[in-house]
């Protein structure tokens, strides 16, 4: 498993480097190539996992290192789904490293064996799962979006026509592209919550216990919430809506990660190392 482990890290490497070079030199053949290299790391990826499955007999999220691996295999996935909606080529520079960072953190935290829960054979933990995860990573797109936004509006404004603005995408397409990612990751994580307080409901008898997670899991929530209501209805739009994204991407960061380390509660079993 070590060496599948590597061999993926290695191709999102490659995919990584291809799209930067993409991003840095226009190359046209190197897109396709880091395109590519891309879909054969996440195939390869989704391979690993279900052997993982099948070899615990549980979804491949019981701690740290397998967490982080599934987050990853979902932003890639996610990515190769939607480039084919948006076109939006130039985000695999932003997608491709970070899935690669993700894998290389999870290489190196221990591998720990643990024996399988129970708890974790529910079919609505599953669902919760598996939304959450697919949902986080279209809204880590729209964070990503968000930047790239910034970049090309501060190029224009400093008539910077040498690198960014002749490289990324106009103004108008990326904030539409980012308002469908975030519209996208916010409906899925709604049911993921819903489903996660079905599951709560069975194991613990209750749907909220005012664990950190929950709580900050909601907070992140009311921001893609704001921000999609703001833009309903007061028409916020562009380096608002960008900054709003990025924003929404750290809290999401935060309640992903930070939560689980520096407040205790009943998902740390999920990233426990």
């Amino acid at each position: 498993m070590t060496a599948a482990l590597i061999i993926i890290i290695f191709l999102y490497m490659l995919s990584s480097a291809a799209y930067l070079g993409f991003f840095m030199m226009q190359n046209k053949i190197l897109q396709p190539i880091a395109y590519s290299v891309l879909m054969g790391g996440f195939l390869l990826h989704t391979g690993l996992m279900g052997y993982q499955y099948v070899q615990i007999g549980q979804m491949p999220v019981q701690n740290l290192h397998q967490t982080l691996s599934f987050a990853a295999w979902a932003l890639a996935g996610v990515y190769l789904l939607l480039r084919y909606r948006f076109h939006l080529k130039i985000l695999g520079a932003y997608t491709a490293p970070l899935t690669t960072l993700m894998m290389i953190v999870a290489f190196c935290v221990p591998q720990t064996t643990e024996t399988p829960s129970t708890i974790l054979n529910s079919i609505w933990l599953i669902i919760h799962v598996a939304i959450i995860f697919i949902g986080e990573a279209a809204l880590a797109l729209a964070g990503g979006t968000g930047g790239l936004y910034l970049l090309q509006e501060h190029a224009i404004k400093t008539k910077n026509t040498r690198f960014f603005f002749k490289r990324l995408p106009s103004l108008e397409f990326l904030d539409s592209a980012g308002y469908m990612f975030i519209i996208t990751g916010f409906t899925l994580l709604t049911v993921g919550l819903i489903t996660g307080f079905i599951y709560a409901e069975k194991v613990w008898g209750k749907i909220w216990s005012w664990d950190p997670k929950e709580i900050w899991s909601v907070i992140t929530w009311l921001i893609y919430a704001a921000l999609l209501h703001e833009r309903l209805v007061a028409g916020w739009r562009g380096r608002r809506a960008a900054i709003m994204a990025i924003i929404g991407f750290a809290a999401l960061i935060f309640t992903f990660f930070g939560v689980n380390f520096f407040l205790e509660g009943h998902h740390n079993e999920f990233t426990r190392w």
